[in-house]
């Protein structure tokens, strides 16, 4: 089996919707780093010294790979990339080796075998 990991950079008030929206298009979990920050095309305001920027979170899912562009998708639509700039971004790469996984590989192929009948 070969997995990708899919990290998505979101404002913090979507984090429990994407979650849940990634986890209907075949994750089985995530990692949630809270208070993630960074710059985009045009830098964040300030007021008097303090950032006024919204809070964002890192979401990591390791995605069996015939399933991980549906859920980036399914992660751009709901975090509303594409409508609105600056609202996020996620990217997959490819994993090399993974271990830890055993336990999930079960729930893996059974999302595999769903998404197959679908």
């Amino acid at each position: 089996m070969k997995f990708k990991l899919i990290i998505a950079f979101i404002e913090d008030t979507k984090t429990d919707k994407i979650m849940k929206a990634a986890r209907k298009a075949g994750a089985t979990g995530a990692t949630v780093v809270s208070d993630a920050r960074g710059e985009g095309l045009k830098p964040q305001h300030t007021f008097f010294g303090l950032n006024l920027e919204a809070h964002r979170n890192m979401l990591m899912f390791i995605v069996e790979e015939h399933l991980s562009r549906a859920v980036l998708e399914e992660i751009s639509s709901v975090g509303g990339f594409k409508e609105t700039p600056g609202s996020g971004i996620a990217f997959q790469i490819d994993i090399e080796d993974a271990v830890g996984l055993e336990s999930q590989i079960h729930a893996i192929q059974d999302s595999i075998a769903n998404k197959e009948k679908s």
